[in-house]
């Protein structure tokens, strides 16, 4: 936003919008592959809805699906890790 409260606009008069919010595709995949499928599956659903968001022109949907990624990552990968310290416990008191 401009000092008078209006967006910007490009040299064709459209309204610029703010960069792609981050998609968490990446951190998505290894979630998935490493962590917790079922948590990272739905990181994948919402990362692939970012780019298809904000190329739609929704900003507000693109970082709205952007942060719900960042969420079902983080959460795979915590119950990765519970996971990992569980076997490790299992196996140290066999």
């Amino acid at each position: 936003m401009n000092q008078y409260g209006q967006q910007p606009m490009n040299q064709y008069g459209q309204q610029q919008m703010p960069p792609c919010p981050k998609t968490y595709l990446v951190e998505s995949i290894l979630v998935t592959i490493f962590c917790c499928v079922v948590f990272g599956v739905l990181a994948i659903v919402k990362a692939a809805k970012v780019s298809s968001a904000y190329s739609a022109g929704n900003y507000d949907e693109a970082l709205e699906a952007s942060e719900a990624a960042k969420k079902w990552v983080t959460w795979g990968f915590i119950c990765g890790i519970i996971v990992f310290i569980l076997a490790f416990i299992g196996e140290a008191m066999k």
